[in-house]
């Protein structure tokens, strides 16, 4: 009879190859825990950025369908607002679409990818697009053929970087649609309130001006169009004009103009004649007045004028004489008769034109050269090349409230 089969002996412990576990692959997500947080920074700036582009874009289709001008303050504060907007995202966007491609270039899901990396590019082209919009030294695109046809990429592409992101988040993660429909809510409510007060409220050109506002100036024929006074400084900007008409500035400091004023020997002594006798006849200088419409309109229309003690020498608007924003604030020519018969406004400046910083008034500059419909309509109107501009000051009468 045969032995039974002896157990076959235990086999040896398997053990883990070490160059096997080196090569196994650690899983990394597509957007790590502190990529998330820049990516919250890159979502939070672009969903500012959206309400902002929004808002422009309204007032911008506003114009075109009504054919006037809403630009105002606000709507310069908010465009300044998309540039900077613009370039704090550049960094952030860019970082995190490096890193977020690094994460997942490799990813099984293909469509996601490729349709991720059609975002990027067409997101680069946006950014690309905006920079080379912006009218600032080294950077300033002026062929209009070359400027129009980037404008609308960059306006247009935005929409189809919307359509790719939500191409990639189909496939991927399900798309939280709740945050996003109340983003889109919330925005489409503030859009469309401030674009109604815009299109309720557009700015008013060249209005008469309330008779009411005839009691500060008589007896000469200028008034306000509120009926108020206007800041002496807002008056005196020559050297906020000088900085781009250079040339015209030239011109006017030399002129007759420049020195209508207390600046002028033979004025003076005209005008502080005119003031002591009717400071002894009537008990004030508003008899004056007649003078200062065309004369002296920094302290007339600032109401530095009536005080019976005004410097005529040291006064800060003493020698300011007719300044450029004098006339250019002229918003109507009330008729031709002479004796100062126009109406003036204070005209609306782009943010930081008073200010001293170099940096802002920078700012305010570029403001202008980007966004020029608002100060062409402010300072130019169509009036001052006839000749009947000119009349409110080149023809006077004696009225009786001068010299009884």
């Amino acid at each position: 009879m045969a032995a039974p089969p002896l157990p076959a002996p235990p086999l040896p412990a398997q053990r883990p190859d070490p160059g096997k576990a080196k090569t196994r692959k650690v899983y990394v997500p597509a957007i790590t825990p502190r990529l998330r947080k820049l990516f919250v920074v890159v979502l939070g700036l672009l969903a500012i950025l959206g309400a902002n582009s929004v808002y422009l874009s309204s007032v911008t289709v506003l114009e075109a369908a009504t054919g006037r001008l809403y630009q105002n303050y606000f709507y310069q504060l908010m465009f300044l607002g998309h540039i900077v907007l613009g370039v704090l995202l550049i960094g952030p966007f860019v970082v995190f679409g490096v890193l977020h491609m690094r994460n997942s270039w490799q990813r099984k899901n293909r469509r996601a990818v490729r349709v991720g990396y059609a975002l990027f590019a067409m997101s680069l082209v946006v950014l690309i697009t905006g920079v080379l919009l912006v009218r600032v030294a080294g950077i300033d695109l002026k062929h209009p053929t070359a400027r129009a046809a980037i404008y609308w990429l960059h306006v247009l592409l935005p929409l189809v970087a919307g359509w790719l992101y939500w191409l990639h988040r189909l496939a991927g993660p399900p798309i939280h649609w709740r945050a996003g429909l109340a983003y889109a809510g919330i925005v489409a409510a503030a859009v469309a309130a401030m674009i109604g007060l815009h299109a309720q409220d557009p700015r008013k050109w060249n209005v008469a001006g309330p008779v009411e506002g005839e009691q500060y100036f008589r007896p000469s024929l200028a008034r306000t169009a509120t009926g108020n006074f206007i800041p002496a400084n807002t008056l005196q900007m020559d050297d906020y004009c000088k900085k781009c008409h250079a040339d015209v500035h030239a011109g006017w400091s030399q002129s007759v103009h420049r020195f209508s004023s207390f600046n002028n020997a033979a004025y003076l002594a005209a005008i502080k004649e005119t003031r002591e006798v009717s400071l002894k006849r009537d008990g004030s200088v508003k008899a004056s007045r007649w003078c200062a419409g065309c004369h002296d309109p920094v302290p007339f229309f600032s109401g530095a004028f009536d005080d019976p003690k005004f410097d005529l020498l040291q006064h800060s608007t003493a020698h300011a004489g007719i300044t450029c924003t004098t006339c250019h604030s002229i918003t109507h020519i009330n008729s031709t008769r002479g004796n100062a018969d126009y109406t003036i406004e204070e005209p609306e400046h782009y943010p930081f034109a008073k200010s001293d910083n170099p940096l802002l008034q920078w700012v305010n500059n570029q403001l202008v050269k980007a966004k020029p419909a608002l100060h062409k309509k402010t300072f130019l109107k169509d009036f001052h090349k006839p000749a009947e501009f000119c009349s409110p000051c080149n023809k006077v009468s004696l009225p009786q409230e001068l010299n009884h």
